[in-house]
């Protein structure tokens, strides 16, 4: 197939036999306590199962397959924000070819180590994939390397076309597929499959409203898009040109979640559904949640489309969303300064059930008298009315006592 190759059912199928029994065939997981949350019944497609934890293992297999003997020896170049590299280099090891992956700057460092760990060069240039690729083009030509775009080729969006084919044989009743979009790649073959399946299905895609490239492109908006995502995987400034033809074609929506939308989504899907997904692998559990009306009462395939976040990234959006919930929360109370205060006011919000995780006793630097002291008490709660109850207690015992905000309303 050339670049320009219009990707059909026909494509599809056959990349679904070359993967056989080389990329895992993921399951299908209908969700009970998602389907509660949301009203919809939720399938997902838990892509995170794959050997590396994403759905590039699919195109990149497809794609490498397709190489002649002399470009498999001659080796092959990616540029990638964490899975296409992995999905890239766990291939090319298992086939004995060479490769060299460009990553961004900023890529999480668990992408990087992964990468490096199934045996690629792993280079950093660029603050996002699309500043990594000429890079890589230019290395490409210097080292007569392989280009395997992420998205921007027919053998790859065939291969992640896959997904479809899967879906409708487990859930041929699907309403609707909701997918994330960053490139175009996997929405592309999804859509392509499953349209010419069954006709009738709504494919929806869902973008980081930092990076809404393939909104703006297919609603002719003049392109206006960057900043910090958690969704780095489909932080994407310029999508495929074939994924666009079929976006234009084929989508039938295209929904944009903010970043506390993704970081509520990703807790959700660790806290309720009991996954753990990237900031793009929860973008479609964020779009569900954003507009439940619109979902309500239909059989809904998420795809889940990859797993692989960064710790301290995770760590930072469960305990942000703690706070967000106010299970976690900070109180200023006013104490006399005196011996035995201090335990006084422990106990109050102890016989509450307040887990007391942080005290910061100030006499210095706050406007209050000499005499009297400040609390910042840092308290892990059950909920808002469980703080509510402490600081009404503490406040009835004559301590003076207000709630401290933590996040942005």
């Amino acid at each position: 197939m050339d670049a320009n190759h219009v990707v059909t059912i026909d494509d599809i199928r056959e990349a679904a036999k070359v993967i056989e029994g080389q990329v895992v065939r993921t399951p299908v997981h209908m969700s009970g306590p998602l389907s509660e949350l949301t009203g919809a019944e939720i399938f997902l497609k838990l892509e995170t199962l794959q050997h590396t934890g994403s759905f590039k293992d699919r195109g990149a297999l497809v794609k490498l397959t397709s190489l002649s003997d002399e470009q498999k020896a001659n080796g092959v170049i990616a540029m990638s924000a964490g899975n296409h590299a992995q999905g890239v280099a766990y291939h090319a090891k298992r086939l004995g070819i060479p490769a060299t992956i460009v990553m961004p700057e900023g890529t999480p460092f668990t992408k990087v180590a992964r990468t490096q760990a199934h045996g690629a060069r792993v280079m950093l240039h660029g603050d996002n994939i699309n500043a990594a690729e000429p890079f890589a083009k230019d290395l490409a030509a210097k080292e007569n390397l392989t280009f395997v775009h992420p998205y921007a080729d027919p053998y790859i969006v065939a291969g992640q076309g896959t997904i479809g084919l899967e879906l409708l044989a487990d859930l041929p009743d699907l309403d609707m597929i909701v997918v994330p979009i960053g490139g175009g790649g996997v929405i592309g073959g999804i859509a392509t499959a499953a349209k010419a399946i069954k006709p009738s299905i709504k494919i929806i895609g869902v973008e980081a409203a930092l990076y809404p490239s393939m909104y703006q492109i297919v609603h002719g908006m003049e392109p206006k898009m960057g900043g910090d995502t958690i969704a780095e995987g489909i932080a994407v400034k310029t999508p495929g040109e074939i994924n666009i033809e079929i976006a234009k074609r084929l989508v039938d929506d295209f929904l944009l979640v903010d970043e506390p939308s993704l970081e509520a989504a990703v807790q959700t899907m660790l806290e309720t559904g009991k996954i753990l997904t990237e900031g793009a692998g929860a973008a479609p559990l964020a779009a569900v949640l954003n507009q439940s009306r619109r979902f309500a009462g239909k059989k809904v395939g998420l795809v889940v489309c990859g797993s692989n976040v960064d710790s301290r990234i995770l760590a930072g959006v469960l305990m942000r969303g703690m706070v967000r919930a106010q299970r976690l929360v900070r109180i200023r109370v006013l104490i006399k300064d005196a011996p035995g205060v201090l335990a006084q006011v422990t106990d109050h919000i102890g016989r509450t059930g307040g887990n007391i995780v942080e005290v910061l006793h100030q006499r210095m630097f706050f406007d209050v008298p000499v005499k009297n002291a400040e609390l910042d008490i840092m308290v892990e709660t059950r909920d808002s009315d469980h703080v509510q109850e402490i600081l009404t207690r503490l406040n009835a015992a004559g301590f003076k006592t207000k709630l401290l905000s933590d996040y942005a309303e």
